[in-house]
């Protein structure tokens, strides 16, 4: 798949001390304990999307800090460093390209980005001098550059720029997802869900993206029998036109309100639209997504991880053992806590070739034959 992460090596990130060359494919299921370090991988992938939008400062700031980030804090780790090896960004010739960045702490306790560097063919190229901020923005219209050090810059830009990290679990009666939103804001559906009505209505409403839309709702109708599709009227609230979640059901042209959906409800009809939108994102993560679903439904929406990782590369973090059960025993890596920092492992299945004869591989996760359950240090 072109644009995908085929390895990723992490060194001094949180609980993740070191990561050398990890294999990412298509699917990703993130499974283990509480604490193991899922959550810091996942935020791997928050801090490089910050990066590409010149918000590395925020995003720490927000997050308790540079000294919050450094694995054992500043005593232990001196920086952290990154390596990304991507598929080639060019239908024409095979082979990888690579970034790869250091973060320094510094006195103000934030982060320079002391070492920033593209590889290209056969040898490295830095994006210049140590930064609070990174080059990666600068390259967003560097596609058709004669200069090859650019369009792979841009390729990089445009691979993590286009990841989306999703995390609907604020479903409370004032989550955004419940509130209204302003027709345009439309394109891409954002990581919380707050514009999901907007983002609906234009797949709605446009010939080219209608068949999505239908995919959407008959997903929904399998979780929710009474649901019978969306209404998504537009109001006029002074000078903004605004949409909210707005629906009916089965038998009935009452329109019912978001107020009307479950926790488990909106937050599956927020997962069915990240995986099935017409143009998903260069790689989807999600962070436990079967929280607050029937069983029944978490067995669509295994259905649904699969099918979207034919079209982008998807890594789910989950505990679910009625999630696991939808995916091959080669889909899972298992993240442990051993001596202190997080350690990764994709299975093999000659591994468990035995057990998968009688028992499912949720089963085995709760069996704890695949053995990710907590570790007491």
């Amino acid at each position: 798949m072109k644009g995908a992460i085929k390895t990723i090596s992490i060194n001094g990130f949180k609980s993740i001390r070191e990561l050398h060359e990890f294999e990412l494919r298509d699917l990703n299921i993130i499974i283990g304990a509480n604490g193991s370090g899922k959550s810091n991988f996942v935020q791997v992938f928050q801090l490089l999307m910050a990066m590409t939008r010149k918000g590395l400062q925020k995003f720490i700031g927000e997050n308790g800090g540079a000294d919050n980030f450094l694995h054992n804090g500043p005593k232990s780790t001196s920086a952290i460093t990154m390596e990304l090896e991507f598929e080639s960004h060019s239908d024409h010739r095979e082979g990888s390209n690579f970034y790869r960045f250091e973060l320094s702490p510094t006195v103000e306790e934030t982060f320079l980005i002391s070492e920033e560097r593209k590889y290209v063919t056969t040898s490295w190229r830095s994006y210049g001098s140590p930064s609070l901020e990174s080059g990666l923005y600068d390259e967003r219209n560097e596609k058709s550059a004669v200069n090859n050090f650019n369009v792979v810059g841009h390729f990089v830009y445009e691979s993590i720029a286009h990841w989306m990290v999703y995390h609907f679990h604020d479903t409370s009666s004032s989550a955004p997802m419940r509130r209204s939103e302003i027709v345009e804001d439309n394109k891409l559906l954002r990581s919380n869900g707050s514009n999901i009505a907007p983002f609906l209505l234009r797949l709605k409403n446009e010939n080219l993206f209608r068949s999505y839309y239908e995919e959407i709702v008959s997903a929904v109708r399998l979780v929710i029998p009474f649901f019978d599709d969306f209404r998504l009227d537009v109001l006029k609230m002074g000078e903004a036109e605004k949409v909210k979640l707005s629906w009916q059901q089965k038998g009935s042209d009452f329109p019912m309100q978001p107020y009307h959906l479950s926790d488990g409800s909106i937050r599956f009809i927020c997962l069915a639209t990240a995986l099935l939108q017409p143009s998903p994102p260069s790689a989807i993560v999600i962070d436990e997504p079967e929280l607050g679903l029937h069983p029944e439904a978490i067995r669509i929406l295994g259905e649904l991880i699969q099918d979207a990782a034919k079209r982008t590369q998807i890594i789910v973090a989950t505990q679910s053992p009625l999630l696991l059960d939808q995916f091959s025993i080669e889909d899972i890596v298992v993240v442990n806590r051993k001596e202190g920092q997080s350690t990764f492992e994709r299975l093999n299945r000659e591994d468990f070739n035995e057990w998968l004869n009688n028992y499912s591989v949720g089963e085995l996760w709760s069996k704890n034959v695949i053995q990710g359950g907590t570790s007491y240090e």
